[in-house]
């Protein structure tokens, strides 16, 4: 039977689409791309905005035109949150929440199953760990130690689809991390909704900085990499701790959203533009050559264009190195919705504008810094211009050259010899490990 997953959202999403692809084809089943014909399609839906939601139930149609025979699931945040919606449409043969994923196998076997599989999930006790092979292009895998989060931000609906934040046993997390490092891959990238909090929830308490220090003492792999953490939860023990560390990449992602306080403070965010400043260029006195990747979002209600120009102002005199840019969108089920003041569209717009090529200016400007250097690059994939696809430590997407030995996986030193926004290209200096 032909099975196609499509995926809407974060990578968190696309993790949990993976691991679905894996089970169901150890499972015997035949994966194909979403334009074609299949038996099952499978939407692995988001729901952080009403637009979501939207595209979601498009491809529900387009599945069922593609097949009017087809047996069409919906799973992800939206049927988590609107199961009901979705159940609606006559198209929809089965609703499954997140927490049902793992079971989509024995679901999809079910003679008669229930329609709408959703469990409340904020009565969910502990995570299981997600690992991720499949997705990591034979070099990179990725493992995800926590889900939920507690924030409970004015704009976010994630609390609501992906219940409270729980975390992977410590033990068990160590346990993915090895299985990946015995199965060759020279980088685990560490994954969660809300990753700072990984631990807080275990007995006894652990935290995220332990779980780090006990794999940098094993060097259990070459590259530790780490997904997003928010300004508050970059202490300076962790800044210490990635100064010296010999396995943790020199990129994070931190979260800002506005550099201005009374946006901040509406958004129900925990800390001031000042302190963000603060813990940026604390973090790059340290880690001097670090790729920090920053979340903003343009034309939160009530933002004025004053507000709007903090926020440009700030990002525009901080060593970041990309802005990841998000106009705000209001999401059915958050406060924020239900603000004054929301900001017409065309403004919007032409902020997202100048925040994109605010960005575009930065990653290119990076990117310069390292021409002439030499930098550890891991090797990923074959390029189709006959170079292969490498990723620095400091997170720079290489264009490698001069290199005919192994393929994916291989740790090379490669010297960057020109750079644009989007990449660096450089040559094979020597082969550090395979």
């Amino acid at each position: 039977m032909r099975v196609a997953i499509t995926t809407l959202g974060c990578k968190i999403n696309q993790f949990e689409s993976a691991a679905m692809h894996e089970l169901l084809g150890e499972s015997g089943y035949e994966l194909v791309p979403f334009h074609q014909e299949a038996e099952v399609y499978v939407i692995n839906s988001c729901t952080v905005t009403a637009k979501s939601d939207a595209e979601c139930r498009k491809l529900v149609r387009r599945a069922r035109r593609k097949n009017p025979a087809s047996r069409i699931v919906v799973t992800g945040c939206y049927a988590q949150v609107d199961p009901e919606t979705l159940a609606a449409m006559p198209e929809v043969d089965l609703v499954m929440g997140n927490g049902e994923k793992k079971g989509i196998v024995e679901l999809l076997a079910a003679a008669e199953p229930e329609r709408v599989q959703v469990a409340d999930i904020s009565s969910g006790e502990g995570a299981t760990p997600l690992r991720l092979a499949s997705h990591a292009e034979h070099a990179r895998a990725f493992l995800r130690i926590q889900n939920g989060c507690d924030a409970f931000c004015s704009y976010c609906i994630v609390p609501y689809a992906r219940g409270r934040s729980r975390s992977v046993p410590f033990d068990e997390t160590l346990e993915g991390v090895r299985i990946f490092a015995q199965e060759g891959f020279r980088e685990v990238v560490l994954t969660g909704i809300h990753l700072g909090a990984f631990g807080l929830d275990l007995t006894p308490r652990r935290t995220l900085l332990e779980l780090l220090e006990l794999m940098e003492s094993e060097v259990i792999v070459p590259r530790l990499r780490l997904g997003s953490l928010e300004p508050g939860e970059i202490t300076d023990q962790l800044i210490s701790f990635l100064s010296r560390s010999r396995i943790v990449c020199d990129h994070l992602h931190i979260p800002l959203q506005s550099g201005d306080d009374g946006v901040l403070a509406s958004m129900k965010r925990r800390y001031t533009a000042a302190f963000f400043r603060e813990r940026i260029v604390r973090l790059t006195e340290e880690l001097p050559d670090i790729f920090m990747g920053v979340d903003v979002i343009a034309g939160f209600p009530g933002e004025s264009d004053d507000d709007f120009g903090r926020t440009l102002s700030l990002l525009q005199g901080l060593p970041v190195a990309a802005l990841h840019v998000f106009p705000f969108s209001p999401r059915p089920g958050t406060p924020a919705a239900n603000l004054p003041a929301q900001i017409p569209g065309a403004v919007v717009k032409e902020r997202v504008r100048s925040l994109l090529k605010l960005s575009r200016e930065k990653r290119e400007a990076f990117h310069r810094r390292f021409v002439g250097r030499e930098l550890e690059t891991l090797l990923l994939h074959p390029r189709g211009d006959g170079a292969l696809e490498g990723l620095t430590r400091n997170y720079i997407p290489v264009s490698v050259e001069g290199w005919g030995g192994g393929g994916a996986g291989d740790l090379l030193t490669v010297r960057i010899e020109r750079a644009e926004p989007e990449r660096c290209h450089g040559r094979v200096i020597a082969h550090k490990e395979s």
